[in-house]
């Protein structure tokens, strides 16, 4: 790497002095031969224009054509054309054209063309156009384009086009487009597109379109669209929540389809019941106006006298009031069995039970209910297409109405 270095020196201060050309004739001319700072055909203090640039490590005012080096590149004015450096390339203005460089490539205007780096792109204004980089990808201000990053990209203001970050997203301001994070997709503001996060993607204002993550969706004002992952939360929606829990704050044109759907209106209700089914089970109803599902754990058994398993179950219906404190109800059921002590005696190891159930319930004070339940319901194996047991299903229980 050395001997390489060297010789390159020396090739440059051959091909410096064998040009018949006056040092005011090379600049007028536009070429800048570098070896280091100070030791080149241009003055970096004069504000000429450099058509060609090359060298180990230069610096002009102004590149208005190709500028390669082994180390680095700087222009103190804007880049115009090709820039290209084993480590950095470095613009005190704008930069239109290409820039490619092994480590990083910085610029304090605005960037149009494409940008491309191993480690990091910095542009401190507008960038409009491509950003490649193995780490981060900066814009100070807006970014149009494609932009992608190892690591992560952010923009001060707004991003539109198409932005990838290994690990994050962050726009200070509004979205458009494609963006995608393999942790996080953040919008300070508005966002239109589609908004994908490993694991969260949360939007300060309106999102607008498809928002999709792994643990959580934010929209921090309204929801026009769909919302799918773990969790969904708006203050408004218009659209779908798709997820294991969808909450909205004030109002939903639409529809949730979850394990539990919640609003500031939804009341948590505690089920204490047993039947011929099971010994005892306990539940949380998630109540709102007309619909509600319940979440629970009780001890399912295979016969009267037998050992108890344990089961997990979740149910989603519907209620109407029949007559003052008279409700009647109706839901469908999923859950799993699991068998514990029942496998030394050889019953199988695990089921899973499919129920409907019709419920009246009475409430007899604003805290304190009596139900009871019948229905059909059978358990079924895993592995295998046929069904272990089914039959008719009676239960009944109290319910402690809570909040």
């Amino acid at each position: 790497m050395k001997r390489s270095i060297l010789a390159t020196a020396f090739l440059l201060l051959a091909m410096v002095h064998s040009l018949p050309l006056t040092a005011q004739e090379r600049e007028r001319a536009g070429l800048n031969l570098s070896i280091w700072k100070g030791v080149a055909t241009q003055d970096a203090d004069k504000q000429a224009a450099t058509a060609l640039n090359l060298g180990i490590l230069s610096h002009c005012h102004r590149l208005t054509g190709v500028g390669i080096n082994l180390l680095s590149g700087k222009a103190k004015a804007s880049v115009q054309g090709l820039q290209v450096a084993g480590l950095a390339n470095i613009a005190g203005s704008d930069v239109a054209g290409l820039q490619l460089a092994g480590i990083g490539n910085i610029n304090k205007g605005s960037l149009a063309g494409l940008t491309l780096s191993g480690i990091t792109n910095i542009t401190g204004d507008n960038l409009r156009g491509l950003s490649l980089a193995g780490l981060t990808s900066i814009a100070g201000n807006n970014a149009y384009g494609l932009t992608a990053a190892g690591l992560a990209n952010i923009t001060g203001n707004r991003t539109q086009g198409i932005s990838l970050g290994g690990l994050l997203n962050l726009n200070g301001s509004e979205g458009a487009g494609l963006h995608a994070g393999g942790l996080a997709h953040i919008a300070g503001n508005d966002f239109r597109g589609i908004s994908i996060g490993g694991l969260a993607s949360v939007g300060g204002g309106d999102m607008t379109g498809l928002q999709m993550a792994g643990l959580i969706n934010v929209a921090g004002e309204r929801l026009k669209g769909v919302q799918a992952g773990a969790m969904n939360v708006a203050v408004e929606a218009r659209g779908v929540q798709i997820g294991l829990v969808n909450y909205y704050e004030k109002r939903l044109d639409g529809f949730q389809l979850g394990l539990v759907n919640a609003n500031p209106h939804t009341r948590v209700q505690l089920m204490l019941f047993g039947g011929n089914g099971s010994k005892f089970n306990v539940g949380a109803r998630f109540k709102n106006r007309l619909f509600y599902t319940i979440l629970g754990a009780g001890s399912h058994y295979f016969g009267l006298g037998q050992d108890c398993s344990a089961s997990f179950f979740y149910r989603a219906g519907l209620e109407l009031p029949l007559w003052k404190s008279l409700h009647i109800s109706g839901d469908l059921g999923f859950g799993h069995i699991e068998a514990f002590a029942n496998r030394h005696h050889g019953y199988p190891e695990r089921l899973y039970s499919l129920e409907a159930r019709v419920n009246l319930e009475c409430r007899l004070t604003p805290s304190f209910g009596l139900f009871a339940s019948t229905g059909y319901g059978g358990s079924r194996h895993y592995d295998r297409p046929q069904g272990y047991r089914q039959g008719v299903i009676a239960e009944g229980g109290v319910i402690l109405f809570g909040y």
